[in-house]
């Protein structure tokens, strides 16, 4: 059981060092400078970006570009852009999240291929700080995404009922296909989220849904014998183990034109119609929120759903009581869960280690002196949990971590750990 999540760790560590390498040398090629600059507006519409004159494209510029849905035409090295559309990922922030909020927006960003649009709902008081913080990151950096900050809203009726709703302003991820009408499908994700592999890699599963589904998400638990939701839940729940609604991919097109069927009318019901119901029949019996809501929805609408693997969603209790993610242990962590709070207490010193290393990591900077030697530092101290043991398989010698090995065998490495 060890020695597969000790190599677990280390496929993570690898996609985190794979992926670094290219924004340094994207960072080096560039002088810090990106190609256009982006003027972010907040508000309730999307702020338009501002197009710099040309600028003469380095060779590595243009092979990220290419990655990036550009093609160059032409003579003389000029550059004609296609632009795919943006992905769209959408967090809500209220409280004391506001830097683990930007931390994980910065694995996003260096998890990236193509554009992102960030929707970010936020108590009013933090979007200038917002603002202020991300305005402050690298050109090279801030021409990769645009943003804007929302305020946090719910139906009026019963807006303090929704906000008060298991933790603050979680029950916001409900409306955002009634806020956010004229967007297509989006990624939402839970502020403690850290991505570990390109955000283009989650929103590929947009294209694997079906006529009929309009949802994705991970389960909440492999094991029916210690998952919550077999073992306590006092309402329906979706399949054996439930779902977790802390990453949730959602074609809210869909969503808005679905006619859900439910335990409360022999009809289906339009997604604004159906929350409220859902909560005054359920509200004494869910323990989750929001996130219990959802299990209910699509326990009765299983054919609108997709599931995706836990690596999606790997939380400490995938490991807390033994590896129970068998996608993780075969293929690496794709996107870091902290829930239970453990990127800000001692309890597992794994996951903290993983948090604060992204966090302090500075755009540009040499990705094996700032990023991996001192997270190797913190992971070779874990040794007395099983999640703690996800840092033991670190132990390697300094010339392993080469820059020159970086290019060539240690990103071999990372396309076997993440499958790619």
């Amino acid at each position: 059981m060890r020695r597969y999540i000790r190599a677990l760790m280390l496929c993570t560590v690898f996609a985190v060092l794979s992926a670094l390498y290219v924004y340094s040398q994207l960072f080096e090629a560039d002088g810090g400078n990106g190609p256009k600059k982006v003027i972010i507006t907040a508000g309730a519409k999307q702020g338009p970006a501002e197009k710099n004159g040309p600028q003469k494209a380095h060779w590595l510029n243009r092979y990220i570009m290419r990655q990036r849905g550009q093609v160059e035409v032409g003579g003389g090295g000029s550059i004609q852009s296609r632009p795919e559309p943006p992905m769209h990922l959408a967090v809500v922030a209220c409280g004391e999240r506001l830097e683990e909020t930007l931390t994980m927006i910065k694995s996003a960003v260096l998890f990236s291929i193509k554009r992102i649009c960030l929707h970010i709902f936020a108590e009013d008081q933090l979007h200038a700080t917002f603002m202020d913080a991300l305005e402050s990151w690298p050109g090279f950096v801030r021409s990769r995404f645009n943003y804007t900050v929302y305020t946090i809203s719910f139906p009026s009726e019963n807006a303090a009922e929704w906000k008060k709703l298991f933790k603050p302003c979680a029950s916001q991820r409900l409306f955002l296909p009634l806020i956010l009408k004229d967007i297509d499908s989006i990624v939402y994700v839970d502020s403690d989220i850290l991505f570990l592999q390109p955000v283009d890699r989650l929103w590929a599963f947009l294209s694997r849904f079906n006529a009929s589904q309009l949802a994705a998400m991970a389960p909440e638990h492999e094991e029916p014998r210690i998952a919550w939701y077999s073992r306590f839940a006092r309402h329906p729940f979706y399949g054996t183990t439930g779902i977790n609604s802390g990453v949730m991919l959602m074609n809210m097109t869909r969503m808005r034109n679905t006619f859900f069927k439910n335990d409360m009318t022999s009809v289906g019901l339009r997604w604004e119609e159906l929350l409220m119901p859902l909560l005054q029949k359920y509200k004494l019996n869910i323990t989750w929120g929001d996130q219990d809501l959802l299990n209910i929805i699509f326990h009765h609408n299983p054919e609108t759903f997709l599931q995706f693997p836990c690596q999606w969603n790997y939380r400490p209790d995938h490991c807390i009581y033994g590896s129970n993610c068998v996608s993780a242990e075969e293929d690496g962590i794709y996107i870091l869960h902290g829930n239970r709070g453990v990127y800000h207490d001692h309890k597992q010193p794994a996951f903290r280690a993983v948090y604060e290393a992204i966090q302090k990591y500075s755009f540009g900077a040499d990705p094996v002196a700032t990023l991996l030697d001192p997270l190797e530092e913190e992971l070779v101290k874990t040794t007395h949990t099983y999640c703690v043991e996800l840092g033991s398989g670190l132990v390697r010698k300094q010339s392993d971590w080469a820059p020159k090995e970086v290019n060539r065998r240690n990103r071999m490495k990372a396309r076997r750990c993440l499958g790619g």
